[in-house]
């Protein structure tokens, strides 16, 4: 029966800590962290309830704004079609099978020699 108030106090003091300023509703941020640790079980689910600006994503779990500004333009090289392009001009025209090295082709209808 001590840890969950403990642990429920601790989450509510590391969240508020990282919440902005901008994101702390009713009091300034200084006042919820004495709230949070003067008060110890109210205080923590106040904060939970009331204390903080809660983002609702009507379109479901994505980015966060900061995490979309460092999201990078391509995932990866196969969906990045400058890539593409690039992999399509080096390559040269490929030469006959079996003609480069002087072996057989599967076309060839002369026997192997040994």
């Amino acid at each position: 029966m001590f840890i969950v108030p403990l642990a429920l106090t601790i989450y509510a003091f590391i969240d508020c800590l990282n919440t902005s300023e901008e994101d702390t509703k009713h009091l300034p941020k200084i006042a919820w962290v004495f709230i949070i640790l003067l008060f110890w079980i109210v205080g923590p689910v106040v904060w939970l309830v009331a204390g903080k600006n809660r983002h609702n994503r009507t379109g479901g779990a994505g980015p966060s704004s900061w995490q979309r500004g460092r999201r990078q333009q391509w995932v990866a090289p196969d969906d990045n079609p400058d890539f593409l392009k690039s992999l399509k001009d080096d390559r040269k025209p490929e030469e006959e099978p079996g003609r480069r090295d002087g072996g057989t082709s599967p076309d060839d209808k002369t026997p192997p020699t040994s």
